[in-house]
């Protein structure tokens, strides 16, 4: 595929994730067995830190590709000379360097802990309450709030501008990379009112008996878990969105598919032709070596 502005940010994207669902299984293998970490305090730490580093990746590189749609439609002759693959490049190396600055403080951290039921928990290990409420603010703004801003500005400005030209087919180019954001919004944002509603529900019963704020704290992490999926769902549901929503995708897709069937069909149809060819040679050679050995005999006769 040729390497283009678009292709550049949707690797990106695609990337950030591959990482995310592959390191997901530790995360499932955590949830099978109740809780229970077998990885040790590295993996614990790192698991955690490819997941965050998912999550504001993504929003970044949503937010950087909205504005350069918003860029391309208001100013297009500067988008033209100025916008090239180099330059994308280097945004999307600047986008996962501060990913990883913001990501790394939330989980450096991150450790296994033992309890009395004889688990080994993978925690935070925040110092405190007030800690764990600065880093959840400081995920929701820097993670979510502020480039969805960006995100929600931009695609009003694209619209304004469609509108004041009159042409709608420009819309099109545009679907996918709206469709990826609404995705990314309403798999997020549940998880975040979670989370808000995780911090109040903490605070408010701190003073209560201990065996009640277990049984509050077993359901709400049951319904913790539905919408923890649901945000990791969103990483699933990106590459059927670059696939199906995106006409140069689907295209391309089908020519490497062609392209494979074709050099299968055709590895197979010259090994093919190679046995028969094979097959041959060695029954001419059998045919052949009776005369020699009769002609042999005769003259020795």
């Amino acid at each position: 595929m040729k390497r283009t502005v678009n292709t550049i940010w949707f690797l990106n994207l695609a990337i950030a994730d591959f990482l995310f669902s592959f390191f997901l299984i530790f995360n499932i293998i955590y949830e099978y067995r109740n809780l229970d970490w077998p990885f040790g305090d590295f993996m614990c730490m790192f698991s955690s830190l490819v997941i965050m580093l998912n999550t504001f990746a993504s929003t970044f590189l949503l937010a950087a590709i909205s504005l350069d749609r918003c860029l391309s439609t208001w100013v297009v002759v500067w988008a033209r000379t100025k916008r090239t693959v180099l330059k994308v490049r280097i945004i999307c190396l600047l986008i996962w360097i501060a990913a990883v600055a913001c990501s790394l403080p939330l989980v450096i951290k991150r450790k296994t802990h033992s309890n009395s039921s004889e688990q080994i928990l993978c925690i935070a290990g925040f110092s405190g309450l007030e800690a764990y409420k600065r880093a959840t603010w400081f995920r929701f703004v820097v993670g979510f709030l502020i480039p969805f801003i960006i995100i929600l500005a931009s695609y009003v400005a694209i619209g304004v501008r469609v509108k004041r030209l009159r042409k709608h087919n420009k819309l099109k180019p545009f679907r996918i990379i709206l469709a990826v954001i609404l995705a990314f919004f309403f798999c997020w944002l549940p998880f975040y009112v979670y989370t808000f509603l995780e911090l109040w529900l903490i605070e408010k019963t701190q003073k209560y008996p201990s065996a009640e704020r277990t049984k509050i704290k077993n359901v709400f992490n049951q319904i913790g878990l539905f919408i923890v999926s649901l945000a990791y769902l969103n990483s699933c549901l990106n590459p059927f969105l670059y696939v199906f929503m995106c006409e140069e995708f689907k295209k391309k897709l089908r020519q490497s598919l062609v392209m494979v069937f074709d050099s299968a069909f055709a590895e197979e149809h010259l090994a093919l032709f190679s046995q028969h060819s094979q097959s041959q040679r060695k029954s001419h050679s059998q045919s052949g070596s009776g005369p020699c050995l009769t002609q042999s005999l005769t003259l020795e006769g």
